[in-house]
């Protein structure tokens, strides 16, 4: 998948409340993570809609999970958002000429 179509997907991803939630609650869990029951009792969110949205977050390549014995858990990857925003700002002040065609 290239740039754009993995940084599209992320955005995706991120754009439902619920997943941005979610999202952001891994983001100050850090490297830690939590398991999907903590995920829950944060977010008051039931376990299969939360199921559905890890999956979806994922899917986007936004979390990591590793399981460990019976739990699952959830980790924020800092490295696939940092290329998402990479991605948005990369080109960022290098000038874009201006094009019209009513332009004198």
């Amino acid at each position: 998948m290239d740039r754009t179509a993995a940084t599209a997907r992320a955005l995706a991803a991120l754009g439902h409340e619920a997943r941005l939630d979610v999202y952001r609650l891994l983001v100050r869990a850090g490297e830690e993570g939590l398991i999907v029951g903590d995920i829950a009792s944060h977010t008051k969110l039931p376990l299969s809609t939360l199921a559905h949205h890890l999956r979806t977050l994922v899917a986007a390549g936004l979390v990591m999970q590793e399981r460990r014995g019976r739990e699952v858990v959830n980790r924020a990857d800092f490295a696939a958002m940092d290329a998402a925003l990479s991605f948005l700002t990369a080109e960022c002040c290098q000038g874009v000429a201006l094009v019209r065609e009513d332009a004198a």
